[in-house]
């Protein structure tokens, strides 16, 4: 059986049968094609567990592939592997074999408290050639800081999903396809209105929530670069959008939000995930230090 036909079967039914995202599926693509291409092989029947083998052994030594890039490769044809032998295609799944590394635990970088106040300061005095620009860049990145979206879910919320005069907002759809709703702070909510006045001046039709400033549609990732681009330069912040969106959870957890309400808002399927954030700040540790019975 021809690799290519049967993972593009493979492709489909985790698209449309499991749900899975554009996102996933173009990992799912890159690795299948990387792993074909690198063994030579073009038929399922040359897959073997010799030569599986060989594929992450040569990423480890030769190719120093990092723990994490690794787990990338494993996780995505482990899935494939395993679609193929339900198919009948693989007798057995080579994957489930192969022993994985070790992912180093390290905490999640934030920026300080300063430096979030400061890029905020910096979007909304800097010299735009108008409002439109000022208004929407301060309220992308004060939804990053006070919601602690993701960026491809800031990019999807649509006009109906941002509630102001109920402070809420609506992730549809969000990182493993699940819905949820953040509340919105008073502080944000302003930002977000600021915005919708100079949005509704231009006419902007189109149903995404955040949209370019020179057409009718909603904003690009390419867009968001090179603002964020221009304000490392500068402000001489060093940051990336999901490192704002960290420092939104480690803010979180150092103005008292329990762990539980946090991992609702942060969209995470696993709560041990969000616990993380419990060990990135000093104040919350001296806190709970705090509470021990001795301490009079």
């Amino acid at each position: 059986m021809d690799i290519e036909i049967l993972a593009e079967q493979f492709y489909d039914y985790s698209s449309y049968i499991k749900g899975y995202s554009k996102h996933t599926i173009r990992s799912y693509r890159s690795a299948i094609k990387f792993f074909c291409r690198s063994l030579g092989i073009t038929k399922v029947e040359e897959i073997t567990g010799e030569n599986v083998r060989r594929f992450f052994i040569n990423g480890r030594i030769n190719r120093n592939w990092k723990p994490s890039t690794f787990m990338t490769y494993h996780k995505s044809l482990v899935v494939f592997f395993r679609f193929c032998t339900e198919k009948g295609y693989l007798a057995v799944n080579y994957i489930d074999d192969i022993e994985t590394p070790k992912i180093p635990k390290s905490l999640p970088k934030k920026i300080s408290n300063e430096n979030a106040l400061k890029l905020l300061e910096i979007i909304i005095n800097y010299p735009y050639p108008n409002d439109f620009l000022r208004y929407r860049n301060h309220a992308i990145f004060s939804t990053f800081l006070y919601a602690g979206l993701r960026k491809s879910e800031l990019f999807n919320l649509k006009l109906n999903d941002v509630d102001i005069d109920n402070f809420t907002i609506y992730v549809n759809k969000g990182k493993g396809s699940k819905d949820r709703i953040i509340p919105m702070s008073h502080t944000l909510a302003q930002s977000l209105k600021r915005y919708l006045n100079e949005r509704k001046k231009l006419n902007k039709t189109c149903p995404e929530f955040f949209t370019s400033y020179g057409l009718n549609q909603g904003y690009t990732d390419s867009g968001l670069k090179r603002v964020v681009r221009k304000l490392k330069d500068i402000s001489k912040i060093e940051f990336t959008i999901h490192r704002l969106r960290h420092t939104f959870a480690t803010l979180m957890v150092e103005g008292g939000c329990d762990i539980y309400s946090l991992s609702k808002m942060m969209g995470h399927s696993d709560i041990t995930t969000t616990t993380i954030y419990l060990s990135t700040t000093a104040e919350h540790l001296r806190g709970q230090m705090l509470k021990h019975p001795l301490n009079v």
